[in-house]
């Protein structure tokens, strides 16, 4: 029975070390959890020696083999988690990355408990595997006790897309900056995803049929962006009814166009040198692309040139297999229009430097116009030298020339090379000036120039030392409903940046902030709560917090507002209660312990979450005993 029982714990041992390398082999987390697998991929790495000495115990101390079952089952939900994590969609990832972070603790405290199981010193566990062991255990406890800084940009824009109220939840600088972050942005990263919510979708491991509608809402966006239609990704390859009626043919892989996997009607040559079909490269292009899909190089130029030899073997191949290509219009040269379009932004570079009024006014609002229906003409603008006398035309005295100016450079920043050459020509402290003289439309766009400038870091720091925030703060305060919008959305990325924290509490957004909660026409609470979350983070704004009336209104947030507006305001007050009991002292005279009960009960997953960690905080600190929702 003993040789047994070894035989069976040796077999154990195998399966978790096979389990262990499976998940050391796993490369490219999603980026949104990238840190937390990395970290738990080191921790199983701890147990390698031990499950060793264990398969080489010679000892009279039997090992009970529910203690090694304990462990494999807590191994086995590590390797679950951790390979959704590498090929599980990344929206979805995004979306739910609370959740997720709590099926990380889950995992925390199985490998504990299964630990825990064992007597290292009776089995004859060397001390220094022991060590080991326990300092895992350490790692453990401190991970599930921390919580990850949220990537509150990220949530932001998250939370914006998916409004159905908000109107810039199809702007474009939005999108591609979410597909940037969730690496989005090519055609093979949308065609992996695409199969990955597939995946989802059909294991119904989503039982909440609006995530998935989000989900599968926001792929179509970063589709769109790139240039390429749903049957692109979504539909078999090779669609054409023609290719269906030969499916047992091999066609030859040089003849599919790399964007659509189709074979090519009209192959052209792009910079890099490339072929694409020309349909499909023209819309990768026409959405802003300056890169090669395939390769990722920068194109040196945009021309695309057309390649007959592989057209003719293409034609050939065709006609000896008895295959009609898809009917499609053939170019045999580059696009007149572009060489049209080059030769009028030129010319309209050229006018900016006019002495006549009329001829600059008519100039910097046919380049407004350019700027904002066509992506490809923001590069052109660039890279033909418009930038330069744009921002000196931001100091015009003329107003209506001053509000075309920074709203061309608005739109000229949604390319995001664009971003760094704006702002390296000086044009933020003339932007600055224009919020805080200009027209009332030239402000809400400055707000919305400083916002898209400062996606970048050290723009963020520029505009924050040249006294950019005050005005923003007095446009959320004074403002239209569409430029109190402009100047929170501003704020929100501006505060990410620790110093403009505390300028943001000293030009009185706290006030400002105070009066969108209270004011529920405007339809900006969400907006107010994620601000002031990030605020609560710094001494400077707990303090002022504290002094005002902003604590009763998120308990009353909490109690009336919507199921969004209650896990925001309950999000805040975990903020500041974690840091000031008199701040949860207030909350509880204001009643605030019933309605996180409710909370617990029926709100979101993530409110639900948030409520149960300020309750537990609350027991804690005035001896109120914790209630479970299920109790």
């Amino acid at each position: 029975m003993e040789e047994e029982g070894s035989k069976e714990n040796a077999e154990l041992v195998r399966e978790m070390v096979e389990v262990i390398e499976k998940v050391g082999s796993y490369v490219g987390f999603r980026r949104t959890q990238s840190k937390e697998c990395l970290n738990l991929v080191r921790r199983l790495k701890l147990l390698v020696p031990l499950l060793e000495e264990i398969r080489d115990l010679d000892s009279d101390e039997a090992l009970s083999c529910s203690c090694l079952l304990n462990l494999k089952k807590a191994l086995f939900a590590a390797k679950k988690l951790l390979k959704k994590c590498n090929s599980g969609s990344k929206i979805y990832l995004a979306l739910e990355s609370e959740a997720v972070r709590c099926r990380f603790h889950g995992v925390y405290e199985k490998l504990n408990q299964a630990l825990n199981e064992m007597h290292y010193h009776k089995l004859g566990i060397s001390e220094e595997v022991t060590e080991q062991v326990e300092l895992m255990h350490m790692q453990l406890n401190r991970a599930k006790r921390r919580t990850e800084t949220q990537d509150m940009e990220l949530a932001m824009d998250m939370m914006v897309v998916f409004s159905k109220n908000d109107d810039r939840n199809a702007d474009g600088a939005i999108i591609e900056r979410l597909a940037k972050k969730l690496d989005l942005h090519t055609v093979a990263d949308l065609t992996t995803e695409t199969m990955a919510i597939k995946k989802l979708v059909k294991g119904r491991s989503v039982h909440n049929p609006e995530t998935v509608q989000q989900v599968e809402d926001l792929l179509e966006k970063f589709k769109q962006k790139v240039g390429i239609e749903e049957s692109c990704i979504l539909d078999c390859p090779l669609s054409s009814t023609s290719l269906e009626r030969s499916k047992s043919l091999l066609i030859p892989h040089e003849f599919l166009c790399p964007i659509t996997l189709e074979i090519m009607a009209d192959p052209v040559i792009i910079a890099t040198g490339q072929t694409y079909e020309r349909q499909s490269i023209q819309k990768w292009l026409n959405s802003g692309h300056k890169t090669c899909p395939k390769t990722g190089q920068n194109l040196n130029h945009l021309i695309l040139a057309p390649n007959f030899a592989l057209r003719n073997l293409i034609l050939q191949w065709c006609e000896m297999n008895n295959i009609d290509l898809p009917m499609k219009d053939v170019t045999d040269g580059p696009d007149p229009e572009s060489f049209a379009l080059i030769e009028e932004i030129s010319s309209l570079i050229q006018n900016l430097y006019s002495s006549q009024m009329d001829v600059k006014r008519d100039t910097i609002f046919r380049i407004r116009t350019l700027s904002k229906e066509n992506p490809d003409c923001r590069i052109l603008i660039a890279d033909g030298g418009g930038i330069p006398p744009l921002v000196r035309l931001l100091s015009y005295k003329d107003f209506e020339i001053q509000e075309h100016a920074v709203t061309s450079l608005l739109n000229l920043s949604l390319d995001e090379a664009n971003k760094r050459l704006i702002a390296g020509e000086g044009a933020i402290p003339a932007i600055i000036e224009v919020l805080q003289n200009g027209t009332e439309e030239a402000r809400e766009n400055s707000a919305a120039a400083l916002f898209s400038l400062s996606i970048l870091d050290e723009n963020k720091v520029l505009v924050g030392s040249l006294n950019g925030i005050p005005p923003l703060v007095n446009l959320l305060r004074t403002g239209t409903t569409r430029g109190k919008k402009d100047a929170a959305t501003a704020l929100f990325n501006l505060v990410l940046n620790q110093a403009n924290k505390s300028r943001a509490v000293k030009a009185g957004i706290i006030p400002a902030l105070l009066c969108l909660l209270e004011d529920k026409n405007l339809g900006m609470v969400d907006e107010a709560l994620s601000i002031l979350l990030l605020i609560a983070s710094h001494p400077e704004g707990r303090n002022e917090i504290g002094k005002l009336s902003v604590i009763q209104n998120l308990v009353e947030i909490v109690r009336d507002g919507t199921p969004r507006n209650k896990e925001c305001a309950t999000a805040v007050l975990l903020e500041l209660g974690s840091n000031s009991s008199s701040c949860l002292l207030a909350a509880l005279q204001y009643g605030v312990y019933d309605y996180l009960i409710e909370i617990t009960r029926n709100g979101t997953s993530r409110a639900q979450r948030k409520a149960n960690s300020l309750l537990h905080l609350m027991s804690k600190c005035e001896h109120i005993p914790f209630v479970s929702p299920k109790s």
